[in-house]
């Protein structure tokens, strides 16, 4: 009885997980009883009592003579159930609230973002107390529809100095780059599209995509970008609609873009109709500038996107899509349906923040002293046997290989009780074939103690 109970409630929870993620609508026919139980290997009995049971749940609804149907109403959205169910450990969702969420005390190699003590403080405050005295309307009333216009010249001209000619009126301000991105997938797919992304890649990707209910195929990547005869395959076998990527410096891996990697995959992307959005929230620790796939596209299928949370501040939240002008405007009235305005004195804050001279000077200390600290951990993960993927040319970023037979998640899972965030390679890779890799942010990697913890797991 227990054995059959066990299989009538593993029939209930499939069934259920289909639901909860949206995969079985209301109204939709289940499988039939024999199909059913054929698929899950159970008895066409224990099917039957698993329905049975969801029935008098109210999950489903049973219609003699012609099967189970899903019952409304929808269920709620839960990320976690969509997809095949990932370790707490390399669950991207999980690993972005247990960073966020961490302790003072908590060591986090693991996160995406400088330590407080590395961040413009003093350019911050200096930018606030002037905001503190600006006009009411500054302090008080909602934003143009575009973004504050002195913000939007001073990006164009920005971009301008990586190949990237943009007029500001093609510029739109938003809350976040992640806003970005849900903002262009909002414009451009339909459940069930097909999303090119990198693998490894920014793990929120994954999450974000998740909301919006698309497959995700993933393209390797290489020390000079995707791996073109991989992409050339999924574009031939999936016919995507996006290819969502970092310019500049690549996260998690540090690669930069070969410059005829670059021209090649925008001559792939033409004829399948591709539109590419490439995130290049990280130009500013560049040393040397990499080739950006706007500049060569001239915004005709390449969307540019960034904010400022990795090198101004997290807390003044903003970014930007720089776009072609036709895709701008119905974009604008995307952003202007979902959020009506994007924060003004935020606009304002980053403003004043790039063009005090301050923050050149700011960054240029940032970038000697991540090169520093990242032959330093380098060195210090090499002892350990933890073999960095590549040496970046910059960034904050090391993708690094475990010693052979150890798995990055259990790695991730001592470290964690031991007060340590790590972010597995899994985490990364939408096809999970990272599992010997963490990444390591180097900047977070300056207490001993980090070296102490990981050892220690190594020989668990």
């Amino acid at each position: 009885m227990a054995r059959n109970g066990t299989r009538i409630q593993r029939v209930m929870k499939e069934v259920q997980g289909r639901i909860t993620a949206r995969q079985a609508l209301p109204g939709a026919r289940l499988p039939s009883v024999r199909a059913q139980a054929r698929a899950l290997g159970v008895s066409v009995s224990t099917v039957v009592e698993a329905y049975e049971r969801l029935a008098a749940e109210g999950l489903l609804v049973s219609r003699p003579g012609s099967g189970f149907y899903v019952s409304g109403p929808i269920a709620p959205l839960a990320l976690a159930e969509i997809g095949p169910r990932m370790d707490r450990e390399v669950d991207p969702l999980w690993i972005s609230r247990q960073s966020l969420d961490a302790s003072p005390d908590t060591l986090r190699p693991g996160c995406g973002w400088l330590p407080d003590s590395w961040m413009y403080e003093q350019g911050v405050r200096r930018a606030l107390r002037g905001l503190a005295r600006a006009t009411t309307p500054a302090l008080t009333e909602y934003s143009t529809p575009l973004g504050h216009p002195p913000l939007r010249q001073v990006l164009a001209r920005r971009m301008a100095a990586t190949g990237i000619d943009v007029p500001p009126e093609q510029i739109l301000l938003t809350d976040s780059g992640t806003q970005s991105i849900d903002l262009i997938c909002r414009f451009l797919l339909e459940p069930g599209d097909t999303v090119l992304v990198d693998d490894p890649c920014y793990f929120n990707f994954h999450a974000l995509l998740k909301a919006h209910r698309v497959k995700v195929v993933g393209v390797p990547y290489t020390p000079g970008g995707p791996d073109l005869a991989a992409f050339q395959a999924a574009l031939d076998a999936h016919a995507p609609r996006l290819y969502i990527t970092n310019s500049g410096i690549h996260n998690p891996t540090g690669a930069v873009l070969a410059p005829p990697t670059a021209h090649r995959l925008l001559k792939l992307a033409e004829p399948a109709g591709l539109t590419i959005v490439e995130d290049d929230i990280f130009a500013d620790f560049e040393t040397t500038p990499a080739p950006r796939l706007a500049a060569f596209d001239g915004l005709t299928r390449v969307i540019h996107i960034s904010s400022f949370s990795k090198t101004v501040s997290a807390s003044a939240r903003c970014g930007y899509i720089a776009a072609r002008a036709d895709w701008i405007e119905g974009l604008l009235d995307l952003k202007t349906a979902t959020t009506f305005s994007s924060s003004r004195m935020a606009a304002d804050l980053i403003h004043r923040i790039l063009t005090d001279s301050g923050y050149r000077r700011h960054m240029e200390a940032t970038r000697l002293r991540l090169a520093q600290q990242l032959a330093r951990t380098a060195a210090r993960l090499r002892r350990l046997g933890i073999q960095p993927w590549l040496t970046p040319a910059a960034g904050m970023f090391l993708w690094c290989r475990l010693p052979e037979g150890r798995r990055a998640a259990d790695v991730a899972r001592a470290c964690l009780k031991a007060g340590v965030v790590m972010a597995p390679g899994d985490a990364f890779s939408p096809a999970a074939e990272a599992g010997r890799f963490l990444r390591f942010n180097v900047a977070q990697c300056t207490d001993e103690r980090i070296f102490t913890v990981l050892a220690e797991a190594l020989r668990v």
